[in-house]
């Protein structure tokens, strides 16, 4: 029995077809993961089931009303994605796949962590609050656009500076975006987690709620008692060494490139919550 060229040609083209649709579905939403557009995804999904239900049931005017939800939708998502579609499309321009030789992406990064380790040292030392969080794989743009734009080379004595007490930028977050400064006294969202000390204030909150949507890593220093934390994945651990701080930003903006566990499975036991 022979199969037809054609048919085999059309397999091919159904094949090909249903993998590029599943490579672009996989490549947004690894764009909009930890972002704000996730959870409009689920009032979406939640949308189409109350749409379903009602059809099933034959409640009419629930019906109606989702109907006409879903085809005005495509505008409002539009208009709600507008920061993730733009950044996408600044991506593609870019050319994502082109990337800095990385000899100099290590070294721009062991500076920001030196950096970093010197500047939390010595406000923790002098009890001098600070809050700072680092962009990784999730975009913090939006964070970015409540502070106060800088695009600075990184360095110790700027971070210092940036919190002192009663200056117009110490109150709020930095913001570090491909090992720049990109902004200052920015706004991150706070945790409403239950389980939360209630011995500790916004900046933790804030750190926390941060590290809750987006994979950020997040540094605070508590201007009561000088302790550092750290953020990571909606986990906040308190009480972090310096040896320890070294560690986790070591590995967790070097070596991720090699795809190693994150160390904070390793370390868990160490701080409190």
């Amino acid at each position: 029995m022979t199969i037809p060229d054609g048919s085999i040609l059309h397999y091919l083209a159904n094949v090909i077809d249903i993998l590029v649709v599943w490579f672009v579905i996989y490549k947004l939403i690894m764009l909009i993961r930890g972002t704000k557009a996730v959870q409009l995804l689920k009032g979406i999904f939640i949308i189409v089931v109350v749409k379903i239900v009602s059809s099933f049931l034959g409640l009419q005017t629930v019906e109606w009303i989702t109907d006409q939800v879903l085809t005005w939708g495509f505008l409002a998502i539009i208009i709600i994605f507008q920061p993730e579609l733009r950044r996408a499309l600044e991506t593609l321009g870019r050319g994502s796949f082109i990337s800095k030789a990385g000899s100099k992406r290590e070294k721009e990064q062991q500076h920001l962590i030196d950096s970093i380790e010197k500047s939390v040292s010595y406000m923790g030392k002098r009890r001098i609050g600070a809050l700072i969080s680092i962009e990784r794989g999730t975009g913090l743009d939006d964070y970015i656009e409540t502070g106060i734009p800088l695009d600075a080379d990184i360095s110790s004595q700027l971070l210092i500076n940036i919190f002192i007490p009663n200056t117009p930028l110490h109150d709020g977050a930095v913001i570090i975006k491909n090992n720049k400064i990109a902004a200052a006294a920015g706004y991150l969202p706070l945790s409403d987690s239950p389980f939360l000390s209630k011995e500790l204030g916004t900046r933790h909150r804030a750190a926390l709620g941060i590290s809750e949507v987006t994979d950020s890593l997040t540094v605070v220093v508590s201007e009561e008692t000088g302790g550092i934390s750290i953020t990571k994945g909606g986990e906040l651990f308190r009480e972090v060494t310096p040896e320890r701080l070294h560690e986790i930003l070591e590995y967790e903006l070097v070596v991720p490139m090699q795809k190693k566990p994150s160390i904070f499975s390793k370390w868990k036991g160490g701080g409190n919550k």
